[in-house]
């Protein structure tokens, strides 16, 4: 036998067990969070190939077969970020947000594409696009724990002029995508900089001023009737969505009556008569929760909202966890964006909350939102890794 072959095969078994041995990253990853984000794609794949196979252009697992794909990019990202020191995320958090900042900056120009009324795209090519709106998510997150985790001299509470630039930061990327305009992606950002300012300790004045500010910016927004027809009518159908069943009320009564007509235990994958018949749209994005609740029933809904509060749990305990300021602040922002989105996307389908057009983490079909929330639970996981390497 060759010495060369006999030398290299420790050492790859060396690596193997570097990479998932005792003590590894990935054996101290936190396996329940791992767990139900894995369900959730697993039952979104279904719901996907559920809701686009009656009418996909191409081929009736076409679709599927391109969520299948991002999910594994995902995946990836997830795998790259949660092997990253903490310490390294918060030196590269400017340059996240500089990216960030002019991928928003390029949608606006005549790069950007329009789709579904929104600028909020750049096409790629081959069927692929990118929404930039999407990362910035992450990216505001990882800077606005970098700005606000470095308290005052004397007190736990963050600099004033790191709060002033924090703010700004964060106005930035809101009037960015509002120019798309993108009205729920703007609510979120807005959530995450009030989830990270609470998190940080921040006076209640503080907190105060922002939800002022974010009130007077909405009522500046309607006034100057910068919302687009589709937007106010939207609102228009949450206020009293039976006023017009077939013209602004459409969609949220037939997301009732897809979810009413499930009952307890649905009719079954592949056999919901609303979905098949498409009659609401954009079932595989938006309210891929109607399908959930056709076919899987009350039962079923129940066990997508059970997976997705074992997320919010889980990202809550690594964020209590830290003992590293920037750390507990990022874990922080992110189970208020995905806390928000979450309640925003199923409130949304069972009718009490308006329609904004936000997909529901994990489970919707997604490219961009599919890796910006991959990039999120990566983050969520390095923080645990570094924590659990500590206290082990």
């Amino acid at each position: 036998m060759n010495p060369a072959t006999t030398a290299a095969a420790p050492r790859r078994k060396s690596l193997a067990s570097r990479a998932v041995g005792e003590g590894s990253a990935v054996r101290r990853m936190d396996g329940p969070l791992l767990a139900a984000v894995a369900a959730l794609c697993v039952i979104g794949t279904l719901l996907v190939w559920s809701s686009t196979r009656t009418w996909a252009s191409v081929e009736p697992t076409g679709l599927v077969k391109k969520h299948v794909l991002n999910l594994g990019i995902g995946a990836a990202l997830l795998s790259a970020v949660a092997m990253a020191d903490p310490r390294r995320l918060r030196a590269y958090a400017p340059v996240a947000y500089a990216a960030a900042l002019i991928a928003l900056v390029l949608v606006i120009t005549p790069v950007g594409s329009t789709v579904n009324g929104s600028h909020s795209w750049i096409m790629l090519g081959g069927g692929f696009a990118v929404q930039p709106s999407e990362l910035a998510k992450p990216a505001l997150v990882l800077l606005l724990a970098m700005l606000l985790a470095e308290p005052a001299e004397g007190t736990d509470r963050p600099r004033t002029l790191d709060m002033l630039l924090g703010l700004a930061a964060a106005g930035v990327t809101m009037a960015l995508v509002m120019l798309q305009p993108d009205l729920g992606t703007t609510m979120v950002l807005t959530v995450i900089t009030a989830g990270v300012l609470i998190f940080s300790g921040v006076r209640k004045r503080w907190i105060v001023v922002v939800m002022v500010a974010a009130g007077l910016a909405g009522g500046f927004v309607w006034s100057l009737g910068l919302l687009q027809p589709y937007q106010v009518a939207r609102f228009t159908a949450f206020i009293n969505p039976a006023s017009d069943p077939r013209g602004v009320g459409y969609n949220s009564t037939q997301a009732l009556i897809a979810i009413g007509s499930g009952e307890i235990y649905g009719k079954g994958l592949f056999q919901g008569g609303q979905t098949t018949g498409r009659f609401v749209p954009e079932q595989h994005t938006d309210f891929i929760f109607t399908v959930a609740g056709e076919e899987f029933g009350f039962l079923g809904a129940l066990t997508v909202v059970a997976l997705l509060g074992v997320v919010l749990l889980r990202g809550l305990r690594i964020a209590r966890q830290c003992e590293d300021r920037f750390s507990a602040l990022v874990a922080g922002g992110i189970v208020c964006w995905f806390a928000f989105q979450m309640f925003i996307n199923v409130g949304m389908t069972i009718g009490i909350m308006p329609i904004t057009g936000l997909p529901l983490p994990f489970v919707s079909y997604g490219g961009t939102a599919t890796f910006a929330n991959m990039i999120g639970i990566g983050l969520l996981q390095a923080i645990h890794v570094k924590e659990r390497s500590f206290s082990g």
